[in-house]
């Protein structure tokens, strides 16, 4: 089991993240930045108002608009079938499109080019309404960079703020069915993040309490994301014996004497995979930053990000250059 799940590591990696509390809140709010081209995003005045801190319920404006399709699902045993354009991927696909259509000067000059992408992606059946549903999506990624990131993760009011402020900013563009397709499952995770978040911060809670609390908190999760949890808590702790060898960088022949003990001689070789991965990863990372930073943004740094990394990659780069941000400096895996 362990050996496959560390086969599997990389591609949960960002899921494992999300559900890390402080750095959930991080790689949420990072994971749609402003649009190539069209400034950075910059702070905004004003806010809901929060609810005190340790309370699990969410301010009354995203209370059932965003459980939709969760609800219906479960209550119907059936999967979101009956529209083909607002499919499991749409989010994903839009993503994909803004960065085939690269850096543009102003929304509408990034719109031409969409026009001229989205054959590429839809079905001429569904082309007229799925670009339309992406010039929206501009529309909805330019308001996104006008609001501001929460200064404190790790602090409830200030989360639940910024969580109910890009709430506000999705439903400008987006319908009910839209709205589920795009933000259902990413919406669960934010209120199980809010949740956990307070239960932490919460001082009046004795352990017996806080332990029910979180307990009741992993239930209302959906299956999916409660077996996506499962595998990401595995993944956590074989990542943290991870970053303790980096620490101290330790050689191959340490990390594998000591992963095969715990994990299998199996799991020990996937994990000594990802070690040369993640070394890989990360070099990459460092030339388009270094690129970045020395000739800014443009043609040909569009051109090296296609050639560093795969078309899955480029939707984790913005995200993975960020929390480096939140982060101290790594040792490289294997290095001495």
């Amino acid at each position: 089991m362990f050996s496959a799940m560390v086969t599997r590591a990389r591609a949960r990696a960002v899921a494992a993240v999300a559900l890390a509390l402080t750095t959930a809140a991080a790689v949420w709010w990072l994971g749609a930045p402003a649009l190539p081209g069209m400034g950075d995003p910059h702070p905004v005045q004003g806010g809901a108002a929060a609810a005190p801190a340790g309370s699990l319920a969410l301010p009354s404006s995203m209370q059932g608009t965003d459980t939709g399709f969760f609800a219906r699902r479960q209550a119907t045993g059936a999967d979101r079938t009956i529209d083909p354009l607002l499919v499991d991927g749409l989010r994903d696909t839009l993503e994909t499109l803004l960065l085939e259509a690269g850096n543009a000067n102003d929304p509408a000059a990034l719109k031409q080019r969409l026009a001229t992408l989205i054959g590429s992606h839809f079905p001429a059946a569904l082309a007229t309404r799925a670009l339309a549903l992406a010039e929206r999506y501009v529309d909805y990624r330019v308001a996104l960079g006008q609001l501001r990131a929460p200064q404190d993760l790790t602090d409830p009011r200030a989360v639940r703020d910024a969580l109910e402020a890009r709430h506000k900013a999705r439903l400008q563009f987006f319908d009910g069915a839209e709205y589920d397709a795009l933000f259902a499952r990413e919406a669960e995770l934010d209120r199980y993040t809010l949740a956990r978040l307070e239960i932490a911060r919460n001082i009046q809670l004795t352990p017996e309490q806080r332990a029910q609390a979180l307990q009741a908190a992993d239930s209302e999760l959906s299956q999916e994301h409660r077996t996506g949890r499962s595998a990401a808590t595995e993944h956590m702790a074989a990542a943290a014996q991870t970053a303790a060898f980096n620490t101290q960088n330790a050689d191959p022949y340490t990390r594998h004497a000591a992963r095969s003990a715990q994990y299998g001689e199996a799991a020990a070789h996937a994990m000594a995979q990802l070690d040369r991965d993640e070394q890989h990863w990360q070099q990459r990372l460092d030339q388009y930053s270094q690129a970045r930073a020395q000739q800014g943004e443009g043609a040909a740094l569009q051109q090296l990000r296609l050639q560093l990394f795969s078309a899955e990659e480029q939707q984790r780069v913005e995200a993975a250059l960020a929390l480096r941000t939140l982060q101290p400096p790594a040792a490289t895996p294997g290095a001495r």
